[in-house]
């Protein structure tokens, strides 16, 4: 994937994330992208393990495999700083 679509994905990813979690008010729009494409690696390694395959292009199963990451950095960072939502 391209530079723009991992931008596009990220951002997409991030913010459906960012709404889940209760979190979108205190995120902008880089906060949604760096969220995104975090969670498409974390969610990527996730899948791997369960048998799955990581982020494969810019679709729907992609899209899925990054908001599953995202939701899953978004909830542990707020174990961790102890936000409530």
């Amino acid at each position: 994937m391209g530079i723009i679509a991992w931008l596009i994905l990220g951002a997409l990813a991030g913010w459906i994330a960012s709404m889940i979690v209760g979190t979108n008010e205190e995120q902008g729009a880089i906060g949604n992208i760096v969220v995104g494409i975090v969670g498409a690696f974390i969610g990527g390694f996730v899948f791997s393990i369960f048998g799955g395959s990581s982020v494969t292009g810019f679709n729907l199963y992609s899209l899925l495999v990054a908001i599953v990451g995202a939701v899953a950095l978004l909830a542990i960072f707020k174990v961790i700083t102890g936000r409530k939502a």
